[in-house]
């Protein structure tokens, strides 16, 4: 896997007449032969804008096919896509445009406010989406491009949204896209000519990865939101144009809260999986309750992303479970000292594998802390194995909190609120304690036209939970600080009045 072939150029060979994309709200299409010739005339026009091999171009825009068009450009050059986030305000993303250093900003009517000062601060010359760049690609020769894509070169960069610190640059190379391919393609048993709907952010991995990329890859049909639209998500599944899904727990929350749920024949669409944060077991039985088994899945930016998915046979007796490592990542539950854990204890997963990234954007010391001296990734993110070889995750290392000496989860006090017929969604925290140490703060989203207080909800969870593990706080809210994939940031969560 260290040399891939121009995948658009590849595709339009073998089935130029095929549709790649469906653009749901215009009803246009966009077949292999249309994405290839866009993609290469869209190569020329960046070659005529001085982008170069290696020279970087971000791009801040809604989904859209253009944003596909420039990824595959970029390839065809050799030239790094810098996806960026379009949900932060310019001064925030100054740093991550200093960080890559890119050339040419390329930006979407809603982003254009934003591009504009970025191209300002940072002198780069900016090209718009809206305003010219159809009849300059479409003027232009197709570009010949490279006769191959070095699987170890970097692709295109993406920015951790982050749980608990600032946004590092993770490079994501041509190897790590085939590996991924093949890892979510056997997992799902993806087909070709499968259908997949495109709307989760393109500056997030899985809005590039899952399912967009592989279903490409295998010549299936991309139907394409600028964004979440459960009307039209649903509206899609019950016509049956859609075969594989994923989603974020947030993005269940709505499908099984939005008023067309219940009619929508679920069973049209063949695989459904979750990633970004774990589903919480309510969800995974309303959504089999109407013949939809979801499988929990888990993966990092770091590993491209799939590493581990439930199967269907198991995704109800494993509830809870993330599945198995694929068949391209290895993984493992370490101690505090690096030695591989038996099944049934409790450590930090870590991934050793072909589909790894090779680090962070100018970041060597962060790097290097990213991986064990014998050269397996460190999640940060804690799990164990049950004698099947089926993993459960237990959270972040640092949101594990101690109370009077015990070890606790949130992820396993979060699901067990979450079971509670009022309660929609449910963040657990530790906060400092002047008797135990530590003890929970328990952030609560009730269900509309539910109701439930402190004292009911701390007996929910005695009644379910050690003593140990049940939230000394409630704290009710109507949202929760969250990453693009929908994990919430614990770190902007509000302290307890009483302990500010």
């Amino acid at each position: 896997m260290d040399i891939l072939t121009d995948i658009t150029a590849r595709r339009a060979a073998l089935a130029p007449d095929a549709t790649a994309f469906h653009i749901v709200e215009t009803g246009e299409t966009l077949s292999y032969a249309g994405l290839d010739r866009r993609s290469a005339c869209a190569a020329s026009l960046l070659a005529a804008d001085g982008i170069d091999a290696g020279d970087r171009v971000a791009i801040l825009c809604r989904n859209r096919v253009e944003f596909f068009e420039i990824l595959f450009a970029c390839a065809k050059l050799g030239a790094i896509l810098v996806p960026l986030n379009w949900r932060m305000p310019a001064s925030e993303l100054d740093g991550l445009v200093a960080d890559c250093t890119p050339k040419l900003i390329v930006f979407g009517e809603e982003d254009r406010e934003t591009a504009a000062a970025l191209a300002s601060t940072h002198g780069l010359a900016s090209l718009d989406l809206e305003t010219g760049y159809a009849d300059r690609r479409d003027a232009l020769e197709p570009h010949a491009g490279r006769t191959a894509w070095p699987g170890e070169e970097p692709w295109y960069l993406i920015y951790t949204s982050g749980t608990t610190g600032r946004p590092k640059g993770v490079i994501q190379t041509y190897r790590m896209a085939l590996v991924n391919a093949i890892n979510i393609g056997q997992a799902i048993g993806l087909r070709p000519g499968d259908a997949t709907l495109n709307f989760l952010p393109l500056f997030h991995t899985a809005g590039i990865n899952l399912h967009t990329l592989p279903v490409l890859i295998n010549g299936g049909k991309v139907h394409i939101l600028p964004g979440f639209d459960p009307a039209a998500t649903l509206a899609l599944i019950d016509a049956g144009e859609l075969d594989v899904f994923i989603g974020v727990p947030a993005v269940y929350r709505e499908l099984t809260l939005h008023s067309d749920f219940e009619t929508t024949e679920l069973t049209r669409l063949r695989h459904w999986s979750c990633g970004g944060a774990p589903l919480p077991d309510v969800l995974v039985e309303t959504m089999a309750r109407k013949g939809a088994l979801v499988c929990n899945g888990f993966g990092m930016t770091e590993t491209g992303p799939t590493a581990f998915l439930s199967d269907e046979a198991n995704a109800l007796r494993k509830i809870g479970s993330v599945g198995k490592a694929q068949v391209l990542v290895e993984a493992r539950v370490a101690g505090p000292d690096g030695r591989a854990l038996p099944p049934g204890e409790t450590g930090e997963i870590q991934f050793f594998g072909p589909g790894l990234t090779p680090g962070y954007w100018q970041r060597p010391e962060e790097t290097a802390a990213l991986f064990t001296p014998d050269g397996w990734l460190k999640s940060g993110d804690l799990g164990r194995f049950d004698e099947e070889g089926y993993c459960y995750v237990a959270g972040r290392i640092k949101e594990m909190y101690i109370s009077g000496g015990e070890n606790v989860y949130p992820a396993e006090v979060e699901n067990v609120l979450c079971l509670h017929p009022a309660v929609q969604e449910a963040a657990v925290a530790g906060v400092p304690d002047e008797k135990w140490g530590e003890v929970g703060c328990a952030y609560i989203i009730l269900r509309q036209g539910q109701s439930a207080d402190a004292k009911a909800l701390s007996d929910w969870c005695r009644e379910r939970l050690a003593a140990y593990k049940v939230p000394r706080h409630f704290r009710f809210t109507d949202d929760l600080p969250r990453t693009a994939a929908g994990k919430v940031q614990k770190h902007l969560l509000p302290v307890p009045e009483a302990l500010s």
